[in-house]
């Protein structure tokens, strides 16, 4: 089959790997539809993370029609067209039934393999999915296949990191970082019932997105975002900031930006060995301050009912899309942030 492969810092292959197989009984094997493009594909890419083979198929997020299950799978069989959260999970063990499915003891990622062993990745003709029956999710009447693809990850995502955020209805929050999990996140701040949102970012086309969305834009290159949000809430600073970039800049942004007793809420994946921000600081703001992965396939089940609502606005996060042939060049474009590209998504 055909895939997009990791090959060295920067460096993405499109080539030929060997097709899926069923490993072990409750594997299914998807043929893949649609496969996104994620803001963390791109820590492989810059080789901020170490240790993936060469050759592996990249990516994490994908829709697409099963043609084969293992015989223990029960809940799906050959044609039925599913959605995938970044992970894999059991649904048994402790860390599924709390709801922090990320963390499932079973738990694998797609496009991550060292010596042989792992998973390949979503962006490629066919992905083999190990625990189907806890892991996939039927894709819903009514919901498009991008909303789907995006319920996998980025809304998800944006999601938790609102309801991490613990915001209330008359709240001032700030979101940096308007890549389509900052959008998501935008929107999510929304639903859970606040009104005051800002979004930092210094790129025109995801401003104007989050305009669009809601939020009150803030350009950090022309604008001081720390004087604005001080006036805006005469002097104490947001209640909450949701900060999904994961670098040490948004990190320090975040603490100058929110209120003593307030949280910081992040979801970016952060690479750098320390914080941004010294634990004398975080106490004398009587800070709160949470961090990690998305539960994604805790919060597909928590939003899937109700994201027909909402599936153009989500959708329209998704600017480009490329036959996955163009993957190299989607990843050279996304990374230097061209052409207005917020998300992209590879057809297969």
């Amino acid at each position: 089959m055909k895939a997009i492969t990791f090959q060295d810092k920067q460096i993405l292959k499109y080539e030929d790997i060997a097709d899926p197989t069923i490993l072990r009984e409750d594997d299914a094997i998807v043929k893949v539809h649609i496969a996104g493009v994620c803001g963390s594909d791109l820590h492989v890419y810059h080789g901020r993370e170490t240790g993936i083979d060469c050759g592996t198929a990249m990516g994490h997020e994908f829709v697409g029609e099963i043609v084969e299950t293992g015989k223990a799978v029960r809940h799906f069989r050959k044609g039925d067209v599913v959605i995938s959260p970044f992970t894999t999970s059991c649904g048994v063990c402790h860390f599924c039934t709390i709801g922090l499915t990320c963390r499932c003891v079973h738990n694998q990622i797609y496009g991550w393999r060292e010596e042989g062993e792992g998973l390949h990745g979503g962006q490629a003709e066919y992905v083999r999915v190990p625990l189907a029956d806890t892991t996939l999710m039927l894709l819903r009447e009514g919901m498009s296949q991008k909303a789907g693809l995006l319920l996998g990850d980025n809304f998800s995502t944006g999601y938790y990191c609102a309801e991490q955020a613990d915001i209330q209805p008359n709240g001032v929050y700030v979101v940096l970082g308007c890549g389509s999990v900052g959008l998501m996140a935008i929107l999510a701040v929304q639903m859970l019932g606040a009104s005051q949102v800002y979004a930092i970012d210094a790129i025109p086309e995801r401003l104007k997105k989050a305009s669009e969305f809601g939020a009150i834009p803030i350009n950090f290159k022309t604008e001081n975002p720390v004087n604005i949000i001080t006036e805006a809430t005469k002097g104490s600073g947001a209640d909450a900031v949701l900060e999904v970039v994961g670098s040490v800049e948004a990190s320090r942004m975040a603490m100058n930006l929110v209120r003593p007793g307030g949280t910081i809420s992040t979801v970016g994946v952060h690479t750098a060995n320390h914080f941004a921000f010294s634990p004398i600081e975080a106490y004398d703001k009587n800070l709160t301050f949470k961090i990690g992965r998305c539960p994604a396939r805790y919060y597909m089940e928590k939003l899937a009912n109700n994201i027909h609502v909402f599936d153009q606005q989500i959708s329209s996060v998704i600017t480009h899309e490329f036959d996955l042939s163009e993957g190299v060049e989607a990843y050279r474009l996304f990374d230097k942030k061209e052409d207005g590209c917020i998300k992209g998504v590879l057809t297969c």
